[in-house]
């Protein structure tokens, strides 16, 4: 494969959510992908997060077969895995025996509360993780309880793209000292790391506890959804003053005084009900007839169905087919070191992937 990844050599030691998405984050961009799986997994073309990477069918609770996976780890450069702490290690397969063997390589670990503190060891899933964070407090309605958003905050945010920044500037540094070492990748961490910004807000007076309430929770009129007169919705995120005042006259409200105090938060709730009025006059494509492309910061709220075939998304490759399967297209885009799509999970050539490696080819399947 292409990309700028090609060369590096990854085991991945299959698990759910977070891992996958980093190995495949890692495939997409060039990097040769191990993925070491319990048999008699079934290889699902729909999914996504196995694409672009080998499938090597392991009992790790068999006699010996630590030793075979360590041989695939001596001659990686990262292992990603996501079990809970001490799981590896009771496998034979923890940072010691690891490093042992390979003392460049970078031992990523993918966990929700980390590989220490109180929590380390408790089980859970991402509205957990990002409800210690302060996270979850801040998303939802006034008056109404938090909203899980879906789990791109914990898993996928706070989680795998953390991991991937992790092991990317472990591998940094191993240039120059000549060791691996272990990245401890908290879900729980990422989603306060994503939080900074807030808690920034929240340090000079800018953000209150209550949800719904402060301008980028949908408190302000000038940044929220809108239901359409077709039942539709549109987002606008009009915050600076040219952008504001282009939506007003674009909707009609440059003469409208009401408007004119755009940060009084007091004011934020009649003005919401006054602009909620005002979308529910057009349809979505009449909206977007009128406002889209413009410095108004409008954008229609798209369905999975509709994202793909959005013209600024085909311009720009954002979705590609592969197998029937609809998915994101690897990102970001390069100048030079250009990634290719990976097929899909069900894909051939295994087998002299695995060759290379010295590995047991007869029990193995492939994704791209």
């Amino acid at each position: 494969m292409a990309g700028p990844l090609k060369g590096l050599r990854v085991v991945e030691i299959a698990g759910i959510g977070p891992g996958p998405f980093c190995a495949m984050l890692l495939a997409d961009m060039g990097a040769e992908v191990l993925r070491v799986n319990r048999p008699g997994t079934v290889q699902d073309p729909h999914d996504i997060l196995a694409r672009g990477r080998a499938h090597w069918e392991v009992d790790l609770r068999a006699p010996g077969a630590a030793a075979g996976v360590l041989d695939a780890i001596a001659q990686a450069d990262v292992l990603i895995e996501g079990f809970r702490p001490g799981v590896m290690e009771r496998l034979g397969l923890g940072p010691a025996e690891c490093h042992a063997r390979n003392p460049r390589l970078v031992y990523g670990r993918m966990t929700g509360w980390g590989q220490h503190g109180p929590l380390s060891h408790a089980a859970g899933h991402d509205i957990n993780y990002i409800a210690i964070s302060g996270a979850l407090h801040a998303i939802g309605r006034p008056g109404e309880s938090p909203v899980p958003p879906l789990n791109y905050v914990g898993d996928f945010g706070g989680g795998a793209m953390l991991l991937a920044f992790g092991l990317l500037a472990a591998l940094h540094e191993a240039r120059s000292s000549g060791e691996g070492q272990v990245v401890d990748a908290a879900m729980s961490d990422g989603a306060a790391l994503l939080s900074a910004m807030m808690y920034g807000f929240r340090s000079s007076g800018l953000w209150s506890n209550q949800r719904g309430e402060n301008m980028l929770d949908g408190g302000a009129h000038f940044y929220d959804t809108y239901a359409c007169a077709d039942g539709k919705h549109v987002a606008v995120g009009a915050i600076e003053p040219q952008f504001y005042a282009l939506l007003r006259e674009r909707c009609g409200l440059a003469d409208d005084t009401a408007f004119d105090a755009q940060m009084d938060a007091a004011r934020w709730p009649i003005l919401k009900l006054r602009l909620a009025d005002v979308f529910r006059t057009r349809t979505r494509d009449e909206w977007c007839a009128l406002l889209e492309g413009s410095d108004a910061c409008f954008a229609p709220v798209l369905d999975w169905d509709e994202a793909p075939r959005h013209p600024h998304n085909v311009a720009r490759g954002t979705f590609a087919e592969v197998g029937g399967v609809v998915q994101p297209a690897p990102a970001p885009r390069f100048s030079r070191s250009l990634p290719v799509m990976p097929e899909g999970a069900l894909a051939g050539g295994a087998p002299a992937l695995l060759r290379r490696w010295g590995v047991g080819a007869g029990q193995a399947s492939e994704a791209g």
